[in-house]
């Protein structure tokens, strides 16, 4: 009976390690542009651009894990131990969801270090408050219509028709603003531990942001 539960949790995990990973990997993109765009020092060039265009195409899908706990609850079914599902499934969900959480907080402090080295400082609340109504967007349409983020080079007449189409209508809307409450209140939460805890010590951002804040209100 031990050996078959066993078998069962790594089978399970087997096959989540799957989409995990590419999850993961597809949250970890817009990381690495964000320190290719915003921490090394470069002009705007139409590269640039492309890279900004690209950063923000891929910026969902690092929130978007944090949906992928509806996997979850069919893992408990299939598992059906406590200890199994204590010790290790819910583990390695919030290590995959936290990690992919965590990659879009520390793009958004890059882009904000970003702007507050050119001088544009006042504009970081606004900019944070648009991406996550963006990234809300972007998560529906991922979680919901199944569209990916390449869609937008592959098929972007079905993504800005049925795209559009669908996130008018009032139950859409209501996920929208619920994932977008989330992902501010979470956001806000994990930004000042990051900054607090994780950059702060390597460079003088959170420093600095700090004191910005004490003037604008941030997220």
């Amino acid at each position: 009976m031990k050996e078959e539960l066993i078998a069962r949790v790594v089978q399970v995990l087997r096959i989540n390690m799957s989409w995990m990973t590419w999850n993961l990997f597809l949250a970890f993109i817009p990381l690495a542009l964000s320190v290719w765009l915003f921490r090394i020092k470069r002009g705007r060039t139409w590269l640039w651009w492309l890279g900004f265009l690209v950063f923000y195409a891929f910026l969902p899908n690092a929130p978007y894990l944090l949906t992928d706990v509806i996997h979850l609850i069919d893992d408990i079914r299939t598992i059906q131990s406590v200890w199994m599902i204590t010790l290790v499934l819910i583990p390695v969900y919030l290590l995959v969801i936290f990690a992919g959480f965590q990659a879009y907080v520390i793009s958004l402090i890059n882009w904000g270090y970003y702007l507050h080295r050119i001088g544009k400082s006042e504009w970081i609340l606004r900019l944070e408050l648009i991406t996550h109504a963006l990234c809300a967007v972007g998560i529906y349409w991922g979680r919901f219509l199944r569209f990916n983020s390449w869609d937008f080079i592959t098929q972007p007449d079905a993504l800005l028709t049925k795209g559009v189409e669908e996130i008018l209508g009032k139950q859409p809307l209501v996920i929208i603003a619920i994932t977008f409450v989330i992902l501010v209140g979470l956001y806000w939460i994990m930004k000042r531990v990051t900054l607090g805890f994780v950059l702060q010590p390597k460079n003088g951002y959170a420093i600095k942001t700090q004191a910005v804040n004490s003037n604008t209100p941030n997220t």
